[in-house]
């Protein structure tokens, strides 16, 4: 479904579910983009109506997938940009509610802890409502290494008031789900585990489909002639321990990493590396056709992945579904999420050089067995259509 102008209609007999936190759909890029995409589309009951608030330039309003799209105008403010963010876009659902007073039990439902200090207030206005505030924790952000000590304390600290305030907790992982039962022990959070999603469906696109061996010639590679990673180049994805490792291997396929460029760190991990300049290691243009990406996935030699900030990574459930074999870096959030269907590696103990090698001399068979379990990972616990059933239920209930 596309974009389409709409003029006001109000189903006051629908639950209003009211998402904040993604930068918008139709998604381009990103977690909970592609979450709200899924969502959206998915969605099964009638008695359900959401909107979804959208980062843009100038405020505007429109449909896509029947949600009510309303674009929230954001100045240019660095950093502190996302937070102003979700600050005017629950503004602006808590005044759409108020000014329609026949709407009952609105769900205000918050992506990420990014707003705590500032939530105490619309708790209130949303109480008054009779509305309930709905969070999805997401992961450690935290953790992140790029913050300063005293952003990170920011961010810890806007997480516990989240929790404290929310009425619900929202987990995509079984491990945040247990941290924050844990940790905000004395808020007594109400928590509930629903996965992130994917799509096990194949590519569109057919072997020979131009974009595909374009793309291939521009990076001068084959199928099934490189290792794949896809993610932000920052620096709790580990890419300075893949291409350092992948360069210590002997393997004479390419490393090609799909990214948004982070010229900082990677003119830094470049100084120690020496890989800008080595046919082996390729740093890819980003990938916008979802279908271009999907089958570059697809024709994969193995993927790998090294996130370790908490949650379910949607690039990992990604390359389950597409790619046969995936070397992932064992952390207790990826063991959640692959389980027993992918070759595993660490930061200190197995060097991931030798877990390249063994993959290159991996018989096919036991190749095609781990991509059978990978897609059972995901038709087992993580399609869209179960995790849009589970969202619809709480927000229902």
């Amino acid at each position: 479904m596309g974009k389409s102008k709409i003029k006001e209609q109000y189903h006051t007999d629908k639950r209003q579910v009211f998402c904040i936190g993604s930068k918008g759909i139709p998604a381009e890029y990103g977690g909970f983009e592609t979450f709200m995409e899924n969502l959206t589309l998915c969605k099964k009951s009638s008695n359900l109506r959401y909107h979804v608030a959208v980062m843009a330039r100038e405020d505007s309003r429109y449909e896509y997938n029947g949600a009510k799209c309303y674009n929230v105008k954001v100045p240019e403010i660095g950093a502190a940009k996302a937070i102003i963010y979700d600050i005017k876009a629950l503004a602006r659902a808590i005044r759409y509610c108020e000014e329609r007073p026949s709407i009952e039990k609105p769900v205000f439902f918050i992506m990420a802890c990014r707003i705590g200090p500032f939530i105490k207030h619309y708790k209130k206005k949303i109480q008054k409502l009779g509305g309930v505030l709905y969070v999805n924790p997401d992961g450690h952000d935290w953790e992140r290494r790029k913050w300063s000590a005293p952003v990170r304390a920011y961010w810890k600290l806007s997480e516990k008031l989240m929790i404290k305030h929310a009425d619900k907790a929202i987990c995509d992982s079984k491990e945040i789900e247990k941290y924050i039962n844990k940790e905000y022990a004395s808020y007594n959070p109400d928590t509930t585990f629903i996965a992130y999603g994917a799509d096990l469906s194949r590519s569109t696109y057919a072997d020979d489909e131009v974009k595909f061996t374009e793309w291939l010639s521009e990076y001068n590679t084959k199928p099934h002639g490189y290792y794949l990673v896809v993610g932000r180049f920052v620096k709790e994805n580990n890419f300075d321990i893949i291409i350092r490792e992948f360069l210590k291997s002997s393997s004479d396929k390419k490393l090609i990493i799909i990214t948004t460029e982070n010229g900082k760190l990677l003119k830094e991990y470049d100084a120690n590396l020496h890989f800008l300049n080595s046919d082996r290691v390729i740093v890819a243009d980003s990938v916008y056709d979802k279908q271009l990406l999907k089958k570059i996935r697809e024709n994969a030699f193995a993927y790998m992945h090294g996130h370790e900030v908490g949650g379910t990574n949607p690039s990992l459930l990604e390359a389950l579904a597409s790619t046969d074999v995936n070397l992932v870096l064992d952390v207790k959030y990826n063991h959640e999420v692959a389980e027993d269907a992918a070759v595993y590696w660490d930061k200190e103990g197995r060097n991931l050089s030798d877990v390249i090698m063994q993959v290159e001399a991996m018989p096919d068979d036991r190749r095609a067995e781990y991509g059978t379990l990978a897609k059972k990972r995901i038709s087992d616990d993580y399609t869209w259509e179960s995790i849009a059933e589970k969202y619809e239920k709480v927000f229902l209930a």
